[in-house]
C-alpha cells in the first residue's frame, strides 16, 4: 500500500494511492497515517478496505507522509564513496545523528536557506519508518518492525555541520531541511530494500545516481543496531544515508544550493519529489 497525508499544512488528511493512481480519503476509517496506525493489525484493516468505495480526491499538496513522528534519526557516511567524497573513512560502526522533527515537511514544499547559511547541500535517502515498538532486536528479525520505506531529502548546511562547535544535528535541523514522502509504501511492496535504484537532480542535472545496495550498513543491521542503544517507537523515522554526488563532494570547488534553485529525487517505487529552494 502507499498511505499518504494531504491538504494545507497543519491540516492534512490521511489518504491511500489506488492501483490506477487516484488518491482515496481514508479519513473516515484512521484519523492520521502515524505511529497509532501503521502497526501491522491496523496496516491490515487499511489493505481490507474497498478502495473503490473511498472518495477520490484532488490533491493540491501532499504533506509529510507520516504525523506525529517522535524520532528523527540520521544514519552518516553510509555509503563508501559518500565517505570517500567527504575526506572521512568509512565508519567501523553506524554513525548516528538526530535532525529535529520541526526540520520535516512535505515532499514537494519550499526548502528555506538558513540565514547566514553559504553552504546549503542536498542528500537523498532512503527512509525507515518503524511500525513497532524495537527494543533488542536482531538482525534477522528487524524487518519485521519496519512498516514501510519513503523518500527523504537530508537537507543539510555543511557549514553549521562541519566548522561550528558540536555535533551534526545543527547542520541538519533547520525548518524544512526534511522533506519526506509523498508516500509511505508499506514493507510487503518493498521486496528487498537493498536493491533500490536512487537519484536527486538540481535544476534538471543528474548529481546523484546510485542504489540503495551500496550502503555499508543494510536497513536490517541499522533497524536492529539503533535498537541496542534506545528503544523505536512507532512512527520513528530513520534516514539510512546517500550515495555519492552531494554538493560538498563537487570538485574542483563544492557547488551549494541557491534561491531559484529546483530539485527533484526519487527512489525506485518509492514516488518523486520536488522542491523549490527560498531564502529563509
Amino acid at each position: 500500500m502507499k498511505l499518504l497525508r494531504y491538504g494545507p499544512k497543519g491540516h492534512e488528511k490521511p489518504g491511500i494511492l489506488d492501483a490506477d493512481g487516484v488518491v482515496r480519503d481514508l479519513s473516515e476509517h484512521v484519523a492520521d497515517i502515524s505511529g497509532e496506525t501503521i502497526g501491522d493489525e491496523a496496516l491490515s484493516k487499511i489493505a481490507a478496505l474497498g478502495l473503490s468505495t473511498l472518495p477520490a480526491v484532488d490533491v493540491e499538496r501532499y504533506g509529510p507522509c507520516v504525523s506525529g513522528v517522535g524520532k528523527f534519526i540520521c544514519i552518516g557516511l553510509n555509503y563508501s564513496d559518500h565517505a570517500a567524497e567527504s575526506g572521512l573513512p568509512v565508519p567501523s560502526e553506524p554513525v548516528i545523528f538526530a535532525k529535529a522533527t520541526s526540520a520535516i515537511c512535505g515532499p514537494n514544499d519550499n526548502v528555506e536557506i538558513p540565514r547566514g547559511s553559504t553552504a546549503t547541500d542536498w542528500e537523498v535517502e532512503l527512509g525507515v519508518v518503524i511500525g513497532k515498538e524495537a527494543k533488542y532486536v536482531d538482525e534477522a528479525d528487524a524487518l519485521d518492525y519496519v512498516a514501510g520505506y519513503c523518500v527523504i531529502n537530508d537537507v543539510s548546511e555543511r557549514d553549521f555541520q562541519a566548522k561550528r562547535e558540536g555535533q551534526w544535528t545543527k547542520g541538519k535541523s533547520a525548518d524544512t531541511f526534511g522533506p519526506i514522502g509523498p508516500w509511505l509504501v508499506t514493507r510487503d511492496e518493498v521486496t528487498d530494500p537493498q536493491a533500490l535504484p536512487m537519484y536527486l537532480d538540481v535544476n534538471g542535472k543528474r548529481m546523484q545516481d546510485g542504489n540503495t545496495n551500496t550502503m555499508v550498513y543494510g536497513v536490517a543491521h541499522v533497524v536492529s543496531y539503533l535498537s541496542q542503544f534506545m528503544s523505536l517507537q512507532p512512527g520513528d523515522i530513520i534516514s539510512t544515508g546517500t550515495p555519492p554526488g552531494v554538493g560538498l563532494g563537487m570538485k574542483p570547488v563544492p557547488v551549494y544550493l541557491k534561491a531559484g534553485d529546483e530539485m527533484e529525487l526519487g527512489i525506485e517505487g518509492l514516488g518523486t519529489q520536488r522542491q523549490k529552494v527560498v531564502q529563509g
